[in-house]
């Protein structure tokens, strides 16, 4: 097979969230002791204060997205710290109109190429360290067809900054696929079982990065105290679901269209951040109030108090194609024949085919266990004294000291039969 030919070839990104996360391609990522000094024990992780105002900005305009697209009656839950770097890896792949609406798109166009990559490094060799009781795994592979040249200087990229198993595989044999699905698994301690369905004759790479989070709660919910309750859905049905309750010592804020509440995990350097939303109005709405500067000062905001809170077990496996997503953001070049990957292979012909996020999230009364999966492919061509998540609410999970968002999601209908 030549792939050099008219046809554009096709590169594809796959995610996987909920405790993993995979990429379709690699960016550069080199450690800067200026810009992003190594943490000591005991020492908290940052990163540039440019990088994490843009990125949560990324993180809030992707997620208003997808739940624009998938409506108020259904359960969302994606990783943005998945696709950001999946992407940062292909934006490290292209060039020209076609780089440039990347960098836009994942709010970096006021840094360098350089500076982002030298942050996910960062990322990457300090966010699982962040919290010794809490297990975090980040990984990075890319897969390419035997035969189909990838430029030596993009392999060291994706080698040397982002830590990436770069591999050569037969794809016309199912052995391949078997393959690229195992790693996703063993990445996502089997929350994540399959990615790619098939593998394509134009298909020529896979990049592929995971992201698994497990964490047990800092102050655990008592089993004893779980509860049957009703639990309104968007439709104004009620079900009847496990509501966990918890009265304690919490951070927590009180605007005027929601209430919030953080649940540290661990030592406390990751948190889950619950908002729900007041009786007279929905989580659509709080979600569309809520931006990168509202959600800074929300952290500003939020006090340690007492409160009595109720959150349902639930569990959710979520799968989505951004191809639309990404293109309403502002990368739609990325996905045509004008595309320019000639970083990856000289002679072009490449564009992005998919951006796919397979996610899964588990919450019970010992915490949280979630995992991303991204994978991209290149192919040829006043308050109550209760506050209770008996309504549809939104979620974060994030490092608090880094301000990264790890996962997002809005449970409109909890689920614990998966």
């Amino acid at each position: 097979m030549s792939f050099h030919t008219m046809n554009k070839q096709l590169i594809s990104t796959t995610g996987v969230l909920t405790a993993a996360a995979m990429l379709s391609m690699a960016v550069s990522c080199k450690d800067s002791a200026n810009n992003n000094p190594q943490p000591e024990p005991g020492k908290t992780l940052r990163v540039s204060a440019p990088f994490a105002s843009q990125t949560t900005d990324f993180a809030f305009g992707f997620f208003k997205r997808v739940n624009q697209e998938e409506g108020a009656d259904k359960n969302v839950f994606v990783s943005p710290l998945s696709l950001h770097m999946a992407l940062g890896m292909i934006m490290n792949g292209a060039n020209g109109q076609t780089a440039q609406e990347i960098q836009k798109t994942l709010k970096l166009d006021a840094q360098t190429l350089a500076e982002a990559n030298q942050t996910y490094t960062y990322l990457l060799e300090n966010l699982p360290k962040a919290d010794s009781r809490v297990t975090l795994g980040l990984a990075n592979s890319v897969w390419y067809r035997n035969g189909f040249q990838v430029e030596k200087s993009f392999q060291d990229v994706l080698k040397e900054s982002f830590k990436a198993e770069v591999t050569g595989l037969d794809f016309d044999n199912d052995a391949a696929k078997d393959r690229i699905n195992n790693w996703a698994s063993q990445q996502t301690n089997g929350r994540i079982p399959k990615v790619i369905d098939e593998i394509r004759r134009d298909h020529v790479m896979f990049l592929m990065n995971a992201l698994y989070f497990k964490g047990d709660w800092k102050t655990q919910f008592d089993q004893k105290n779980t509860v049957d309750m009703p639990f309104r859905l968007p439709s104004g049905q009620e079900k009847t679901v496990k509501m966990m309750r918890l009265n304690t010592e919490l951070r927590r804020a009180f605007k005027p269209t929601y209430a919030a509440f953080e649940l540290p995990y661990g030592n406390g350097q990751f948190a889950m951040t619950v908002l729900l939303p007041s009786q007279n109005t929905s989580a659509d709405a709080v979600l569309n109030s809520i931006n990168a500067g509202e959600w800074t000062q929300l952290q500003k905001d939020m006090a340690e108090g007492k409160i009595d809170i109720g959150l349902p077990k639930f569990t959710l496996s979520y799968e989505i194609q951004l191809k639309n997503t990404l293109t309403a953001l502002g990368m739609p070049t990325a996905f045509t024949d004008a595309a320019d990957f000639t970083k990856i292979n000289r002679n072009g012909d490449l564009y992005l085919s998919f951006v796919k996020q397979n996610t899964f999230v588990a919450v019970d009364e010992k915490g949280t266990e979630a995992a991303a999966v991204t994978t991209g492919g290149i192919s040829v061509t006043s308050m109550p004294p209760s506050y209770i998540c008996d309504r549809p609410f939104v979620f974060v999970i994030h490092e608090k000291t880094s301000n990264t968002v790890l996962f997002m999601g809005k449970i409109v209908n909890p689920q614990t039969n998966l």
